[in-house]
């Protein structure tokens, strides 16, 4: 079932050129030690879309998400904002844009301060913005209950009175507070229970519609991220392997690594599941830390030659909209 259309500003909200976050692990000379986790990222978001962000465990959406929002600062490149480039900003500076941007983070018991009431934690940003103050607070925060789904009694309570799905909720009303303009949602489903991971999907979507939000979804759940996403992107060690609309790429991956990626999904019928070809991926995962020049998926592609693993494939647009990172990408969908 295709994905309705959303009319989405032709101005991007927020655009990522050549973004990269290289730790230093130690080490001198020769022996130095970097790791890569990001290198070289460059995408765009609209305003009012869902743009999700997938891949292995390790590729670096998590420290993609948090350089952004400059929880991490970027080693290189920038990250544009309503205009402006986040990435040459003081802390000072920056502070305005703190409650433009903000975070759902993947584990909804560990990013809560257990020893704040729920009042405390959803007001905690309200308070530091100067928003709201005495009456008007606490009933914006019962509000903010409602809306994902609480009661006004849970503003007394403390995190460990909750389940998981409960706990992302709140989780999901701090973010809201401040009246952001973007959340980079960080895998907030992956800590929940089956049974309640679309029931917060669904929410996340009607909060989408209801506030005008734009997010970025950070996920490794291939079939959620297909179901909230406009468009998608396919990180591998560090870098981006393909984008394209929802659909497209799920009916038509270009690249090889998002091609076994999707032969992993599990299908509900058996007969399909035999049709189908699974896509077994050989050969070692490259290292993070001190890459190898060329491609970082070299070492596991079916398809790979010298010029693979000499020279880094530009992220290029293959089709409309759809865009590749590979040398061979035509000679291997026979475009």
């Amino acid at each position: 079932m295709a994905k309705e259309k959303k009319n989405l500003s032709k101005e991007p909200l927020l655009e990522v050129i050549n973004l990269k976050k290289h730790f230093d692990l130690g080490g001198h000379g020769a022996k130095k030690k970097i790791l890569t986790a990001v290198d070289g990222v460059t995408f765009s978001i609209y305003k009012g879309e869902t743009f999700g962000l997938v891949g292995e465990s390790g590729c670096g959406k998590t420290t993609t998400g948090r350089t952004i929002i400059r929880l991490y600062k970027p080693t290189d490149g920038q990250v544009i904002f309503e205009g402006v480039d986040l990435s040459t900003l003081n802390e000072k500076e920056m502070f305005p844009y703190r409650k433009k941007i903000q975070m759902i983070f993947q584990d909804p018991y560990a990013s809560l301060n257990t020893r704040m009431t729920v009042t405390d934690i959803i007001g905690e940003g309200i308070d530091t913005h100067h928003l709201y103050e005495g009456e008007e607070r606490q009933n914006r925060i019962f509000e903010l209950l409602e809306v994902v789904g609480l009661k006004r009694e849970h503003a007394s309570r403390y995190p460990h009175e909750f389940s998981g799905g409960q706990r992302q909720r709140i989780g999901i009303a701090r973010a809201l507070a401040i009246n952001p303009d973007l959340i980079i949602c960080d895998e907030p489903i992956s800590a929940l229970d089956v049974s309640i991971q679309a029931q917060v999907v669904n929410m996340l979507e009607d909060l989408q519609k209801e506030f005008n939000l734009t997010y970025l979804f950070i996920a490794h759940d291939l079939s959620m991220v297909r179901h909230i996403s406009d468009r998608i992107g396919v990180m591998y060690l560090g870098k981006l392997m393909e984008i394209s609309e929802s659909d497209e790429l799920y009916d038509n991956p270009l690249h090889p690594y998002t091609q076994s990626l999707l032969s992993a999904i599990p299908i509900p019928d058996p007969r399909s599941s035999i049709r189908d070809k699974r896509i077994i991926l050989q050969g070692d995962v490259g290292n993070p830390i001190n890459p190898k020049p060329g491609c970082r998926f070299a070492s596991r592609c079916q398809y790979a030659q010298d010029k693979c693993r000499e020279v880094d494939p530009e992220l290029i647009e293959i089709k409309p909209g759809h865009f590749t990172a590979c040398h061979f990408v035509k000679e291997i969908n026979n475009i």
